[in-house]
């Protein structure tokens, strides 16, 4: 991501763009992510953020991207359970600081995470532009669009006109979801469930026509759900793109999701070993989806989600239309290997869990006396993409090298130099 103009960098996971506001639980594991997007900061910039970024981190992190000392500046947003970001801010009388902050800085924009109407509205009290959107700001059509293409049920409807194919399956209200799941294990054996509206895989529930009971879902479910045949799944795919109005939409990057029990866990970057043609038909149908959001006044970045099963059919499971998972490292991961003079490097990101507790700086000793830590003159190594975890021990990390063998190889010298624990349940 490259831009010219000062960005206040808003991380507001706590949104209700793609998670309802009462899964408060999952917002706060959602919202873990935020001081990750220091990846993204330039001399300058602001990060407004409900969980800030560590010292040792947030060092690291401006070191290797060539940030000065002292010329990017951090607003921690005090959380408000039930509410959005943008509200949370207002409550805590904030928004006036974040106004003055974007005045200093000429041509200041506000890119944020989620384009929910909280975000939208604070802007426009503020007269900030959010990016990437012209001086004309955001349209009603392109809010709406983005909330709709955040629920299961609204990108199956739209599959549906854009000739996209997804999973045979039913959108129901929580009152029929009962029968809608009884039904269709008769026909298919094995269902996944799936809140209208969720991210990460939270919420999934997986059924099977044996089992004695359907669980929660006898218990009177609220809400949209979505019904699915649960596929025989190979392979975890998606396609990131960015698009909008007067722009064709282009691919930035692809891969393959690591998943555990239909969560996310990782990603690895290029998608490889599938089909040319399965990887031609999942750039066509994302490709599609960016006209359709373009034509309705969206801009910026989306994704779309698919599993390749094991007959090699490609089945899309969803859009995320906003900065998704992926979005921040491919960024980090194009600005190293660029600064370093390299272009099309492989990628991964993922965590693994060390037997013992760790801080962050030993951490990072111990992967440049390894030799594992990146080197920009081999465009290649091992950065700590996510800060010091509250237990020490669930590390996040970025592993980028010149292919994936090589990455690979890289990724196992890491598990064992920081003794990390085999990980269990991983596709």
């Amino acid at each position: 991501m490259e831009h010219s103009a000062p960005l206040i960098i808003w991380a507001n996971f706590f949104s209700d763009l793609a998670v309802d506001l009462p899964a408060h639980g999952v917002l706060q594991r959602w919202a873990e992510q935020a001081p990750r997007k220091v990846w993204l900061l330039r001399p300058g910039d602001v990060l407004v953020t409900p969980v800030p970024p560590g010292p040792e981190f947030l060092a690291h992190a401006c070191e290797l991207l060539e940030v000065p000392d002292g010329t990017v500046t951090v607003v921690t947003v005090p959380r408000v359970s039930g509410t959005t970001m943008a509200d949370a801010v207002e409550r805590a009388g904030l928004a006036e600081r974040i106004g003055a902050l974007a005045a200093e800085r000429r041509d200041a924009r506000l890119l944020p995470v989620a384009l929910d109407r909280a975000t939208v509205a604070l802007a426009a009290r503020l007269g900030l532009r959010v990016a990437p959107y012209g001086p004309a700001g955001v349209t009603a059509s392109a809010v709406d669009t983005a909330y709709r293409l955040n629920t299961k049920a609204g990108f199956r409807a739209v599959a549906g006109e854009l000739g996209i194919r997804v999973p045979p399956g039913r959108v129901c209200p929580g009152g029929g979801l009962t029968t809608t799941v009884r039904a269709m294990l008769g026909r298919y054996g094995r269902v996944v469930v799936k809140p209208d509206r969720s991210a990460g895989g939270c919420g999934l529930t997986f059924l099977s026509r044996g089992d004695p009971a359907l669980g929660p879902l006898d218990h009177g479910a609220s809400g949209t759900w979505v019904v699915e045949r649960c596929l025989d799944v190979a392979r975890s795919v998606s396609v990131q793109l960015i698009t909008g109005p007067g722009a064709s939409p282009r691919v930035v990057h692809s891969g393959e999701m690591r998943t555990a029990a239909g969560s996310y866990t990782g990603y690895v970057s290029p998608l490889h070993g599938v089909a040319r043609r399965t990887v031609r038909e999942l750039e066509r149908w994302g490709t599609a989806l960016g006209t359709y959001l373009a034509a309705r006044g969206y801009a910026g970045p989306y994704g779309l989600d698919a599993v390749v099963t094991a007959d090699g059919s490609l089945y899309a499971t969803e859009s995320n239309v906003r900065r998704t998972a992926t979005t921040t490292p491919q960024a980090m991961v194009g600005r190293l290997a660029r600064a370093a003079g390299y272009e099309d490097r492989a990628w991964l990101v993922a965590s693994g869990r060390t037997q013992a507790a760790r801080g962050f700086a030993d951490t990072l000793r111990q992967l440049r006396a390894e030799g594992l830590a990146w080197n920009p003159g081999r465009g290649e190594g091992v950065v700590l993409y996510g800060d010091a975890p509250a237990d020490g021990r669930s590390w996040r990390y970025a592993v980028i090298g010149p292919g994936h063998t090589r990455v690979t190889e890289i990724e196992t010298a890491l598990a064992r130099a920081l003794a990390f624990v085999p990980p269990s349940g991983e596709r």
